[in-house]
């Protein structure tokens, strides 16, 4: 499939800039609005950086109307390579067999999609060059059996409002044990840390401004500040989590995706990765409250939680346990938080 008709036929014909639907952290809507410049700076910058060239195959298997899908079409035609695109629901055993029909050479995916590539044994075809993860943090423990499966993935870090990826690691490192951190910035950006550990960005490839409830804000400035805690140094990043992953309980400062990484290490094993979330409810005795929430828990996930419980100071415990059927997820698999908590705030109001 020609990636020039993707583009011309989806966003290229339609005036000189992309818009892509998005949400913050509070899940309200809004979106995005990209420059077709700002989208080929990126994807030249991450072709020369996977050492892509005219004889690779970009394959595409992430939806085309967010950023990461539309990045890898944009890449293909800055390169003037090939472009597969996945069709139909996602499967993990027929996704690997499409790349080896396909030849395909770099493709884009969500951790979401690993982790059933792994449940499924499934080893990597010797076509492929480069797995970019992106979308959500790949753990090192699943990294390290991606890899030992032949899969290259490469853990990365990037946004909308970047037009895609900030920070990738390179090619090289797949000749190494995974690890998640720290990740080489891409030549295109400049990045910094604000006083309160934030992350700001400049660079070409930055988005031109954001469409809420039908208006448009242009960005002001150069530099954009971000909602991501990192670390910055020597053109190395270390995502930290979001800055409103940090919330008062009982008078104390409670990281919250820190008590989600911890109990997922007490519970190695025994919970499917992806099928565990931490979500903060307002509470009017501990300011904000810690729910532990499972995908279809078994008796494994209950005993964890116990010990959780049995160790955990107090700031950090949970004041309750919530089983879901399923988690609410985006097209690209990320949670739903916003939702999730919706949904926890009247599980709680109904007892």
């Amino acid at each position: 499939m020609n990636a020039d008709d993707i583009l011309q036929a989806a966003y290229w014909s339609g005036g000189g800039s992309v818009p892509f639907q998005t949400s913050g952290s509070t899940g309200a809507a809004k979106q995005v609005v990209l420059e077709k410049e700002a989208l080929l700076v990126s994807a030249h910058a991450v072709n020369e950086w996977l050492r892509v060239d005219g004889a690779s195959v970009w394959g595409l298997a992430l939806p085309l109307h967010h950023v990461g899908g539309f990045g890898v079409v944009a890449r293909a035609h800055a390169a003037g390579c090939g472009l597969c695109v996945y069709d139909g629901k996602w499967e993990a055993a027929r996704f690997a067999k499409w790349i080896t029909a396909e030849g395909v050479t770099h493709v884009s995916l969500v951790p979401t999609q690993i982790h059933d590539l792994l449940s499924g044994k499934i080893h990597a075809p010797p076509c492929l060059r480069a797995v970019v993860v992106g979308g959500g943090k790949l753990s090192e423990e699943s990294g390290q059996s991606a890899r030992d499966a032949g899969w290259p993935v490469l853990a990365s870090y990037g946004m909308t409002e970047a037009a895609s990826q900030i920070a990738t690691q390179s090619v090289e490192l797949l000749e190494l044990p995974y690890v998640d951190s720290p990740l080489e910035l891409l030549p295109i950006w400049e990045a910094e840390e604000t006083p309160g550990g934030l992350l700001r960005i400049k660079g070409k490839a930055l988005f031109a401004g954001i469409i809420e409830e039908g208006a448009f804000h242009r960005r002001e400035g150069e530099w954009f500040t971000t909602q991501d805690r990192v670390k910055v140094s020597h053109r190395t990043l270390i995502p930290q989590g979001r800055a409103d992953s940090l919330v008062k309980v009982m008078g104390e400062l409670v990281d919250v995706e820190a008590v989600e990484k911890r109990f997922l290490e007490l519970a190695r094993g025994s919970i499917r990765e992806g099928g565990f979330a931490v979500i903060t409810i307002p509470d009017a005795r501990r300011e904000n409250a810690l729910i532990a929430v499972f995908e279809n828990p078994g008796q494994a996930a209950e005993a964890a939680y116990a010990a959780y419980q049995s160790q955990a100071p107090g700031p950090e415990r949970f004041t309750r346990l919530i089983s879901m059927p399923s988690f609410p997820r985006t097209a690209l698999g990320k949670l739903r938080r916003a939702e999730m908590m919706r949904i926890c705030i009247a599980s709680v109001e109904a007892r």
